[in-house]
């Protein structure tokens, strides 16, 4: 397919969605405790994308080659679970941690983002683990810029998360994206700095770690879609979807709820 360098009405339609993404966030954090199902956030995230913005939830019934169709309008990823988790009738309990991923499609845009989410009081290790993974992606979005390499993303984000004790998980990668779902390039977190394409202003793609507690190792659960990690050891995950500017990038999912850029960072 090869990368596409999205024009200034392009990235303006891009803005839309993603926020629109980033606000589905904001708007489902209040209803995450204990006690919830991830379908009830599922439905709950649904009629927002649908009756609210106007939008229309991208994982709804996606079917990439070699899958069926995704049942549900949000991944909810628990615990151990890496990426992709199927919402379902189990109440989140105390001490759970929880990605929710977002993918809004807006005018035939889409826009990509996901937050991890600690239920109640976590362990001292789920907590660190958010935080550390929190540090990995804003660490790949300040390596964003124009005339840097893509590597230099993937190669700070395994830095940082090795350091840290953790493993980066290697089958799964951001992506671009645009008026599809994904599109290239494939934008790894783990590799070589000064490697793969030069990043050029109009370029936009997620950035998504996936961030072990223990070894990189992951298996598919029979349903299909379900990631999980191989030691069943805690995993966690956040996502934002970036555009390469003229003079470094801009966070296009980053919303008033959002949290912000770590302050343990330089």
């Amino acid at each position: 397919m090869g990368i596409t360098i999205k024009t200034p009405e392009d990235i303006e339609k891009m803005r839309v969605a993603c926020r629109l993404a980033g606000e589905v966030l904001d708007y489902i954090t209040a209803f995450v405790k204990p006690g919830i199902t991830t379908e009830a956030l599922d439905k709950l995230c649904h009629d927002y994308m649908v009756d609210v913005q106007g939008c229309i939830p991208a994982p709804l019934n996606y079917a990439p080659p070699g899958y069926a169709p995704y049942p549900k309008s949000i991944c909810a990823s628990i615990n151990h679970q890496v990426c992709h988790g199927i919402p379902n009738d189990r109440p989140l309990k105390k001490g759970d941690i929880v990605n929710l991923d977002i993918t809004t499609i807006k005018d035939g845009w889409h826009g990509d983002s996901s937050r991890m989410f600690i239920v109640g009081e976590a362990s001292i290790l789920a907590k660190r683990l958010c935080a550390v993974t929190h540090e990995c992606l804003w660490i790949g979005i300040d390596r964003v810029r124009p005339g840097g390499r893509l590597g230099d993303i993937g190669a700070a984000i395994q830095h940082h998360a090795e350091a840290a004790g953790f493993s980066v998980v290697r089958e799964f990668c951001g992506h671009g994206i645009g008026a599809n779902f994904h599109e290239d390039p494939q934008v790894l977190h783990y590799g070589k700095a000064a490697t793969g394409p030069v990043l050029e202003p109009g370029m936009i793609f997620t950035i998504e770690p996936m961030i072990n507690a223990g070894k990189a190792a992951i298996s598919e659960l029979p349903d299909g879609w379900t990631i999980v990690t191989r030691d069943r050891s805690l995993s966690a995950q956040w996502e934002h979807t970036i555009l390469v500017t003229e003079r470094g990038h801009e966070v296009l999912t980053l919303s008033a709820g959002a949290p912000p850029r770590p302050s343990t960072l330089p």
